[in-house]
């Protein structure tokens, strides 16, 4: 059995708690497949956590400091770990989009961080992180100031890829979702150096639907890739595995219809499914219309007689 992955407790609050983690299952005589079966979790998860790459939902966190007998001393810790305005695991990704020349990001269940409008982001964090607290403003703000990179003539390329299910999906109330789907047309049109496609349901399957993922390409550094889910993330600089997310990219680029397309579909679900209550829906308007013209063709039909 290889030795396990040396800890280094400095490097992050996250990585403090995964060293912290595995000292109490030792100490407990488990292996991090036993202590996963008795949360229940894969035993994968338990070395991503102890590892510091991933941070555990809060009622595994409260498990782990349950079973391990930590007497708070876990679960306190966990807390300072969720609380920071960026995560640990988040921090070195975000240092690295500014230097980017190129994001190409594809998105299953929510729009990215990069184009997100403010209450959109607002209601994402609040649900994702019921536990943030009073943290929600900083970590608002902080995902916020990311967006200042976009929109210049020296803005990275971003490409963006959204399966159908994040324009469907009402995130807050229908202001928000409108709000959110007129702000992802204008960056789409007003901003030269970003192009979004839509993957339509109808596509069925496609490669890398797990959740959000991001290729970063740089001027002079190699590609890297990013994976990320509500409670963790991994960057990813293996070149290999990084090609074949960016070979991914590209059969999704191929699947997903074109930007034109794309903007006509993310229209035609603000009116049908975000449109103002107090305004008819699109095809109502359609068939007063066609009502309209079969009056006027009948009045002008009797005057001819």
């Amino acid at each position: 059995m290889p030795a396990p992955k040396e800890l280094d407790p400095t490097q992050s609050l996250a990585a403090l708690y995964g060293a912290l983690l595995r000292k109490l299952r030792t100490r407990a005589g488990w292996t991090q497949r036993e202590l996963g079966d008795r949360i229940p979790i894969a035993h994968s998860r338990i070395a991503q956590f102890e590892l510091g790459n991933e941070t555990p939902a809060p009622n595994v966190a409260q498990a782990l400091d349950r079973l391990l007998k930590a007497e708070g001393d876990l679960q306190g810790l966990w807390h300072h770990v969720v609380r920071t305005p960026i995560p640990d695991w988040a921090r070195r990704y975000v240092s690295f989009e500014p230097q980017a020349r190129k994001i190409r990001t594809f998105s299953v269940h929510i729009v990215h961080g990069l184009l997100q409008t403010e209450p959109y982001a607002r209601t994402i964090i609040g649900g994702a992180r019921p536990s943030v607290g009073d943290k929600l403003e900083k970590m608002l703000a902080a995902r916020l100031a990311r967006q200042q990179i976009l929109g210049t003539d020296e803005s990275p390329l971003l490409s963006v890829i959204l399966d159908e299910a994040v324009l469907r999906r009402r995130v807050g109330s229908r202001a928000i979702m409108r709000g959110q789907l007129e702000h992802l047309l204008y960056a789409a049109t007003e901003w030269g150096r970003v192009t979004l496609q839509v993957l339509p349901f109808d596509h069925g399957e496609a490669p890398i639907m797990g959740g959000s993922t991001t290729v970063l390409s740089f001027a002079t550094q190699p590609d890297v890739a990013y994976v990320e889910s509500a409670y963790s993330g991994e960057l990813i600089e293996h070149a290999g595995t990084v090609e074949e997310f960016a070979l991914a990219f590209d059969e999704l680029q191929a699947l997903a219809l074109s930007p034109q397309a794309s903007a006509g579909l993310i229209r035609s679900v603000v009116e049908d499914e975000y449109r103002d209550v107090r305004l008819p829906a699109r095809s109502a308007r359609r068939r007063l219309a066609q009502v309209q013209l079969q009056q006027r063709a009948g009045r002008g039909m009797r005057r001819g007689r």
